[in-house]
């Protein structure tokens, strides 16, 4: 198990839990059976919540309440974004940092779509032991590259049967604020190289001057006193590139939002409140359009 007990790691398990939280909600914007399976598998989480009955002030928690709803949001986004684009031709999905991703197994993919998941050996490990336990059956080709994007992921990805000259749909969620600067750029020039005209990415990003600037609030704060993760410690203090900047000079169509939007859009999920460690988080669209 020990592909998910540190560090990064251990906040691919927070995600998890926070999915099984949301799939058991009345309103649930994400149905994941499997999350809570990941959870209850790995010793550091097996004592989390994977409901919010279980959480004893619900949803005034800030950490199971308001940060594991956000983390249901951006899940419902990013699964309606990855679906459109395979459904206006991109047949190839690639996750970067794919963690505990269960999307090969729970979404309705189109027809010869194959799933390119990219991460340590023992993140993919750890899914597969656990999928494999629960005979889980993708509904789409799903690849693992256990490959760390610190290291040749390019070749890796090409070994695994990727086709650049074919329309691919790539997401990076909850990525590149652990990447340092210089990481980011490469990785946003390489999908770019990588990617055929008809191609789409979504992408995560926080834009705060300061992160630090953001250490008592009440995200930050129950995240490291309820379950031992400081965030803050795990993310890239470097500035931030413009990488929607960088994909429009390169022709790119990108659109930047807040998840307060989708907030809005959806009808639930958080909205800004004081002192918001969400403050500087945006989500970034991007097409390369056809010739």
């Amino acid at each position: 198990m020990g592909g998910v007990e540190g560090g990064v790691g251990l906040t691919a398990l927070l995600v998890a839990a926070a999915r099984a939280i949301e799939s058991h909600r009345p309103d649930s914007l994400v149905r994941d059976v499997y999350a809570e399976h990941f959870v209850r598998a790995a010793p550091a989480s097996a004592g989390w919540p994977v409901g919010m009955e279980q959480v004893p002030d619900g949803d005034a928690n800030p950490l199971w309440g308001r940060f594991a709803r956000y983390f249901g949001l951006r899940t419902r986004v990013f699964d309606d974004f990855l679906l459109r684009s395979a459904q206006a031709g991109a047949r190839q999905v690639v996750l970067l940092g794919a963690g505990l991703d269960s999307r090969a197994f729970r979404l309705d993919w189109p027809a010869g779509c194959v799933m390119f998941e990219i991460d340590r050996e023992g993140v993919l490990a750890f899914k597969h032991e656990v999928l494999g336990g629960l005979s889980a059956t993708a509904r789409t080709a799903r690849v693992p590259v256990p490959t760390d994007l610190r290291a040749d992921w390019v070749g890796a990805l090409a070994d695994a049967g990727f086709d650049a000259t074919v329309p691919s749909v790539w997401l990076a969620e909850g990525l590149l604020f652990y990447l340092p600067n210089a990481a980011e750029r490469y990785l946003i020039d390489t999908v770019d190289r990588l990617a055929a005209a008809g191609s789409a990415l979504a992408y995560e990003a926080k834009l705060e001057k300061d992160l630090l600037a953001y250490r008592d609030s009440p995200t930050y704060t129950a995240t490291r006193e309820q379950i031992g993760i400081d965030l803050l410690t795990l993310f890239s203090l470097e500035p931030r590139p413009d990488s929607a900047g960088d994909l429009a000079a390169k022709g790119w169509s990108t659109s930047v939002h807040t998840p307060f939007e989708f907030t809005r859009r959806y009808g639930r999920g958080p909205l800004p409140e004081p002192n918001d460690a969400l403050a500087g988080n945006r989500w970034v669209f991007a097409d390369k359009p056809r010739p």
